[in-house]
């Protein structure tokens, strides 16, 4: 079976969807010999990422490994995960 979504690293808040997600959908990723499922509470574009479990305000959003940004408000698990609820830490160019 193919998969839904991807873990990058072990250290990740967050997967990554491989197809368009809909709420409601139990997704599962592994890593490491570790699965973690969690049940999506919104629609995740394709491409998009989805917390795998609650991330407070300004926590940091861990992809790759990497803080790739903070937490604007809460987010839980399941929720879509994107500029709308989370903000780079590095330069964005247009400031």
């Amino acid at each position: 079976m193919k998969p839904k979504a991807i873990l990058i690293d072990t250290k990740d808040n967050v997967a990554t969807a491989f197809q368009e997600l809909k709420a409601g959908d139990k997704v599962t990723v592994a890593l490491g010999g570790k699965e973690t499922a969690t049940v999506l509470v919104q629609d995740i574009p394709f491409g998009h990422k989805f917390a795998l479990s609650a991330i407070a305000p300004h926590q940091p959003v861990m992809k790759y490994g990497e803080a790739i940004g903070l937490a604007t408000q809460p987010i839980k698990a399941g929720e879509h995960v994107h500029v709308h609820n989370m903000e780079s830490q590095k330069g964005r160019g247009d400031k």
